[in-house]
Parts: C-alpha cells; sequence; structure tokens
C-alpha cells in the first residue's frame, strides 16, 4: 500500500509527467529535415519496407523534394496504401510500388532484374526493412528468416544494383542498424539458423551488427567510385518492428514507448540525414546516431580483417550457384 500511495501521489504523476515532456522534447536532433532546401528532381530513390513505420517517412520526405521514389515492399495491400498516401500528401505521382520479399534470395534478384530492365539511374538505396523477435524460421535457401531479412537480403540487393549506383553517382547508400548492434555477436554459423538464441532481441542484434560491419567493408571497397555507404541508428522507435513479441511485451513496449520513445516520423531523421544532407556528401564508412552525429560503432564493427571475412562469406550465401 506504500508504494501504491507513493504512485498516486499528485507530487509523483507530476513528475512523471514532466520528465516525460523533458525527454520527448530532447528526442529531436539538431538536423530538421523540413528545414533542409535540398531538392531530389531528376534523383530515383529506392526504400525497402516503405509502407509503414520509418520507411515510410523517408519516402514521404523523398517524395516531397521531388524524387522518382520506389516503394520496395512486401505487402501489395499495404504498399499501396501507402503509395496511395505518399502520392496525396506530396502531390508527387513519381512514386512507385515493386513488390519484394527480402528473406528469398530468389525475390530480391527478381526484384532487381526488374528494376535494371526498366530504371536507367539510381542515387539513393536506403535498407531500412526489418524484422525482430522471429521464432526460428528457415528459409528455403537455407539460412535464418532474420539473418535473411535483415542482412542478406538487403546485402543481395545492394550488390546487385551497385554497377547502376556508380554509374549514376554521386549516390548514396544508407543501412538501417540499430544502437543494439553493440550488443550483437559475430558467429558465422548463425547465418543457417545454428547457435542462435531467440530470446527477445538477441538475433536481431547479431544482424544489425552485422549490418555495420559489411557496410563499413561497402565503404571501403566503393572509394574513388563516388558511391558512398553509412549505416544510422534511428533512436529506439514505436514501430511494428515489435510485432512478433509476446502481447504482454507489445504492450510495455508501446506503453513507456508513448512517453518516451520515438515516432517513426522522428526516427526517420538520422536516414534521410544521410541520404539528402549536403553536410554529410562524401562521408562514408561511418556510423550516424540518431541525432544524426557521428559516433563509433562497435569494436567488432570496427575489425577490419573480420569486415573482409564477413563480406566474402556474405557474397557467397547470397551468390547464385
Amino acid at each position: 500500500m506504500i508504494w501504491f500511495d507513493i504512485l498516486c501521489h499528485p507530487v509523483w504523476a507530476a513528475s512523471t509527467a514532466l520528465l516525460a515532456l523533458v525527454v520527448r522534447l530532447q528526442r529531436r536532433g539538431s538536423w530538421d529535415p523540413q528545414a533542409c532546401t535540398v531538392q531530389l528532381k531528376g534523383k530515383t530513390a529506392v526504400v525497402t519496407g516503405a509502407n509503414t513505420g520509418i520507411g515510410k517517412f523517408i519516402a514521404l520526405d523523398f517524395a516531397r523534394r521531388g524524387a522518382r521514389v520506389i516503394l520496395a515492399c512486401r505487402s501489395e495491400a499495404r504498399g499501396t496504401a501507402a503509395l496511395k498516401e505518399i502520392r496525396e500528401k506530396t502531390g508527387n505521382s513519381d512514386v512507385h510500388l515493386r513488390l519484394v520479399d527480402l528473406s528469398s534470395l530468389d525475390s530480391v534478384r527478381e526484384f532487381a532484374k526488374g528494376f535494371l530492365e526498366e530504371e536507367k539511374a539510381l542515387h539513393i538505396l536506403v535498407n531500412n526493412a526489418g524484422v525482430s523477435g522471429l521464432p526460428r524460421q528457415m528459409t528455403k535457401d537455407g539460412l535464418d528468416a532474420s539473418f535473411a531479412t535483415n542482412h542478406l537480403g538487403p546485402f543481395l540487393l545492394t550488390s546487385l544494383l551497385l554497377d547502376l549506383m556508380k554509374r549514376s553517382a554521386p549516390s548514396r547508400i544508407v543501412t538501417v542498424s540499430s544502437v543494439n548492434h553493440k550488443k550483437g555477436e559475430v558467429d558465422f554459423s548463425h547465418f543457417h539458423g545454428e547457435n542462435l538464441n531467440y530470446f527477445m532481441d538477441k538475433v536481431y542484434n547479431n544482424t544489425k551488427l552485422h549490418n555495420v560491419i559489411c557496410t563499413n567493408e561497402l565503404a571501403r571497397r566503393l572509394q574513388g567510385t563516388g558511391v558512398t555507404a553509412n549505416s544510422v541508428h534511428p533512436g529506439i522507435v514505436t514501430t511494428e518492428v515489435m510485432r512478433h513479441y509476446s502481447l504482454i511485451v507489445r504492450c510495455l513496449f508501446s506503453f513507456i514507448g508513448f512517453f518516451f520513445f520515438k515516432s517513426p516520423e522522428e526516427g526517420a531523421v538520422s536516414s534521410i540525414y544521410c541520404a539528402v544532407a549536403e553536410e554529410t556528401e562524401g562521408i562514408t564508412g561511418k556510423y550516424f546516431d540518431s541525432d544524426c552525429s557521428l559516433v563509433l560503432p562497435a569494436p567488432l564493427a570496427r575489425d577490419a580483417a573480420l569486415a573482409v571475412k564477413d563480406f566474402e562469406i556474405c557474397e557467397r550465401l547470397t551468390s547464385k550457384l
């Protein structure tokens, strides 16, 4: 009863509300997309997972700047709804939907083939789509579904579109990772669903670490091409990425998130910053925090020898035999 009395006390309620307000005001970084005057007319951008959450707001921003935007989505129904919304809000009719299931390497290849046949340029690629909390599932390629969706699918997509991006340079690749990559581990047997702990976000954390490692190695390989590659942390964001967790976890996350976490629109800012800001032109192989500041990633993500090995293994796993 003592704790109940404390929690119900007006002073406690007022201080909690004040703290929540302060945190909400501090969630925004110093860079404001709406204050950025960069236009993208004549530019083509691809955003994966653009039907909801962070991805939709990234695509919305690009469309407002006049870009030709390709929404790369798995669900046709949800992708079509996002397409309609973005066109209506921006007045940009040059926004299009292309279906892709990043957990399927064949689907990624089919998407890339169609894209390369119909598009003449690609200036921005945002690898945003991701899942968290999936139970153990194996794809027909023999890969863990979380690793396929979060890392190997985007890795293959980037590889297949790379030559076009080089011809379109200057161009930018942005991979949405997470601060959780610092809790990740590297074990290459994980790709095949072996030695994985599926509790909570442990698999997700591992995939996000591979995102940063391979993005850094890709940036090294792209030196001198005019194509940059960076990874970003969007912040702790209330999105549908939690949909595979238990109801209790989702409710708790949503309740706390209402007061303290970023909205999808706020979570999109660091990715937009990397993709369009004049300040980030030419910057490559870096990791941006959710406030758009440059920060060091985890020590494993800075291991050059590990990066080469990781990249080469991913190349072999995604190559068509």
